[in-house]
């Protein structure tokens, strides 16, 4: 992993609001740094592979995305809209708990990576030891402290990079990890967060010279790593309330074909400052300029690669979810990480972050990337459901059902299990709970 695509994946946990904000600081911070007049209208997922002749046929297309651009998006109806209620209100912990859920953990594991997660604060960090996480956990069990760390090791893998350290250099030292081994400056960025953080936070880089003997360039590098990662990881997925959000993507169906363009609203186009960047050439002077300059151009690249994995992964979910385009919730197909990952060719934990925070604008509503993906429930006929096709079904039962004589969970597992659909009455229960329907008890309980 490169340093540009850890820059970008961090970038694309970002809501678009956020991410217009850091590139406001990093425009206050870099002189280097300068924004461009206009974005270019979006690129269509059909256009970023097509021929010349394909490209000019899109022209229609695009002269509306460029009109879209000026009214603030597209709403499928032919009205301007700038900004949507964000109501996920999901948590840090609602969101490591779903990787649990999707990743590879073994029952032991889901056990003791659920008492971490617990133990992790808003900021990402792990906030008790390991014994007292073995203390919370059940005695009978006999789970061992190398199952505690081993899971934890697993825990530390997931989305936001850096999540479940114990210290700020732990931390840092987990995202530098992730790196390919031959970037430049990584061991020595390693070193430098495991000895030197109070040194780089005191800007005493002489004294970092020597304490490290190295060059100029090479601290350099090093300190452009360290500075790339991010202190807080945890408030990349939950932030401080945030009211509203703007879709990341807009779908639409285009000659009877489902297409993607990535949304131009209020994202800035970066660039290098040409002017103080022909200065540096051939001058070994200006250490801080060519620190910005490296900076500068691994932001404006780290931008282009969240807009790429963001059109592959979009486009991705919409071909595989083209009936839930079509039909609705109860044609949702199920999908897990893995799917998306095996397909476009990008490791599972890059998918989780992809999809959080980020919003999908469909002729259906606004949706967040995570609503596509669900587990799979076996069926008779061999074909799975997933479990937001289930859910749909049950909330139509119900919605059908005689007030007053409500269904039962027992009998709508029933019911499921006539339309070849194998679900647990327990399974019927808690699908029901999640979306805030009453058992049938209380439903008779209410007036018609």
């Amino acid at each position: 992993m490169t340093p540009q695509l850890q820059q970008a994946i961090r970038l694309l946990q970002l809501p678009v609001l956020d991410l217009n904000a850091q590139i406001q600081d990093a425009l206050e911070e870099n002189i280097m740094l300068e924004m461009e007049d206009l974005p270019d209208a979006p690129r269509t997922s059909a256009e970023t592979t097509a021929e010349v002749e394909t490209i000019r046929a899109e022209d229609t297309w695009q002269a509306q995305s460029a009109e879209r651009i000026q009214d603030g998006g597209w709403n499928g109806e032919g009205r301007p809209i700038t900004e949507f209620a964000d109501e996920s209100g999901q948590t840090l912990r609602e969101h490591l708990l779903w990787q649990l859920e999707m990743e590879h953990f073994s029952p032991r594991q889901l056990v003791i990576g659920e008492a971490i997660v617990d133990s992790i604060n808003d900021d990402g960090y792990l906030t008790a030891d390991l014994d007292e996480i073995a203390a919370s956990l059940d005695r009978e069990s006999e789970i061992t402290a190398a199952e505690i760390r081993e899971t934890l090791e697993k825990v530390q893998r997931l989305d936001p990079v850096g999540v479940g350290a114990r210290s700020i250099s732990e931390c840092i030292i987990l995202q530098l990890q992730q790196l390919d081994a031959s970037t430049p400056g990584l061991p020595l960025a390693i070193e430098l967060a495991e000895s030197h953080l109070d040194l780089i936070a005191s800007r005493d880089y002489g004294e970092l010279r020597r304490a490290l003997r190295t060059s100029d360039e090479n601290l350099h590098d090093a300190l452009a790593l360290v500075k790339s990662c991010n202190p807080k990881p945890g408030l990349a997925v939950s932030p401080a309330a945030t009211e509203y959000v703007i879709p990341d993507v807009f779908v639409r169906k285009v000659d009877n074909r489902w297409q993607v363009e990535i949304s131009p609203t209020g994202v800035p186009r970066l660039s290098v400052n040409q002017q103080y960047a022909r200065l540096l050439r051939g001058n070994g002077d200006h250490a801080v300029l060519r620190s910005q300059l490296q900076e500068a151009r691994w932001l404006i690249r780290s931008l282009e690669i969240r807009n790429e994995t963001l059109m592959k992964v979009a486009t991705c979910i919409v071909t595989r979810q083209t009936e839930f385009l079509e039909h609705g919730d109860e044609s949702m197909k199920p999908m897990v990480l893995r799917d998306v990952a095996d397909e476009i060719g990008m490791h599972e934990s890059t998918i989780s972050r992809v999809t959080t925070n980020k919003y999908m604008h469909t002729p259906r509503g606004v949706f967040e990337f995570k609503y596509f993906f669900s587990s799979h429930l076996s069926t008779t006929d061999g074909e799975d459901r997933s479990s937001t096709s289930v859910r749909a079904k049950i909330r139509k039962l119900i919605g059908a059902e005689n007030p007053a004589k409500p269904l039962s969970d027992s009998k709508i597992a029933k019911m499921l299990a006539e339309e070849g659909i194998s679900v647990a009455r327990r399974t019927v229960a808690k699908y029901r709970e999640s979306m805030n329907i009453v058992s049938s008890s209380d439903r008779r309980k209410r007036p018609a």
